[in-house]
């Protein structure tokens, strides 16, 4: 009795661990939901009208998550790198105090553009349940691809250069 009681928890397990960083296409070619926020370094309103023709890697983070704190170094290189290729990263915070989030961009130097995430984007994309969780989008504004967890830079790096015309 208890072999299977230690075979269902590792079994469980397994699972728990494997869906923290699971990499999913996005369900039926969504298109990007639209917004306008305020950039938190600079108190500039951005549209994403602005992205327009972009491909994007659009990043839900928590300045308290060590996994999206760890992503940063990646998200910047990416910003970087691609930048010239028509490409953008965004960050969006679900933390409660801009402050805090205005400190991490400075801290990091984070050279893409981070703002607050409201509860009603977060519902826009079809829900935020944890953090961190990325989505892919083309330059037609179609999310491609949905990753929660950590995302290595290599799974990114081969995503992003499948959509980067």
């Amino acid at each position: 009795m208890s072999k299977r009681i230690f075979y269902a928890a590792g079994v469980s397990l397994w699972f728990l661990v494997a869906g923290c960083f699971a990499v999913v296409p996005a369900m039926a070619a969504t298109k990007m939901p639209a917004f306008k926020l305020e950039e938190v370094a600079s108190g500039k309103k951005i549209d994403s009208g602005i992205f327009a023709g972009k491909s994007l890697l659009i990043t839900f983070f928590a300045s308290w998550c060590p996994p999206c704190i760890q992503e940063i170094a990646t998200l910047i290189d990416l910003q970087k790198t691609y930048s010239q290729s028509g490409f953008s990263v965004i960050g969006l915070s679900v933390d409660k105090e801009k402050r805090v989030v205005r400190d991490l961009v400075a801290k990091r130097d984070i050279n893409y553009p981070v703002m607050m995430a409201t509860d009603a984007l977060t519902v826009s994309f079809g829900g935020v349940y944890g953090v961190p969780t990325s989505f892919l989008v083309n330059r037609s504004g179609t999310v491609v691809k949905k990753y929660t967890g950590y995302v290595p830079q290599t799974v990114l790096v081969r995503d992003l250069e499948q959509i980067i015309d």
